[in-house]
């Protein structure tokens, strides 16, 4: 099934939706889409800015996740790093587990990647298993 980009973040940010709402969130909408963010949540007497993204599996069964939004313009497709200080947690949601996974994008530098499937080498070291992120910081 032919999935355009948008429509891909969309689903993504659905499936965080239904994930978040399943974890006793408030979910608010942005009425714009220039925000640095998709949505904000509210529990606790607490906001979060939730930036979403839909990222598949590489061919080494991890989810690579860099800082940094892409768009078209009239020049081509320009890139920028994200700024850290707009999003209070980063959602991706993989459509081959089903599953959205958290963090907080300060606690890392450019990128990070999250294993899905322990590494056939049994190691454990510096690897970040997505499972250990599935809950909102």
């Amino acid at each position: 099934m032919y999935h355009h980009t948008k429509s891909k973040g969309d689903l993504g940010v659905l499936k965080d939706q239904v994930d978040l709402y399943e974890k006793g969130y408030m979910i608010l909408n942005p009425h714009t889409e220039h925000a640095p963010f998709d949505i904000v949540i509210y529990k606790d007497s607490k906001f979060k800015r939730v930036q979403v993204k839909y990222r598949e599996l590489n061919q080494k069964g991890f989810l690579e996740i860099r800082f940094r939004s892409s768009y078209s313009t009239s020049n081509g497709v320009m890139t920028k790093e994200i700024d850290k200080e707009e999003v209070d947690v980063y959602c991706v949601y993989c459509p081959q587990t089903d599953k959205c996974y958290y963090f907080d994008p300060k606690t890392f530098t450019k990128s990070i990647n999250l294993r899905v499937e322990t590494p056939k080498n049994n190691q454990l070291q510096n690897v970040k298993l997505a499972d250990d992120y599935r809950e909102v910081p």
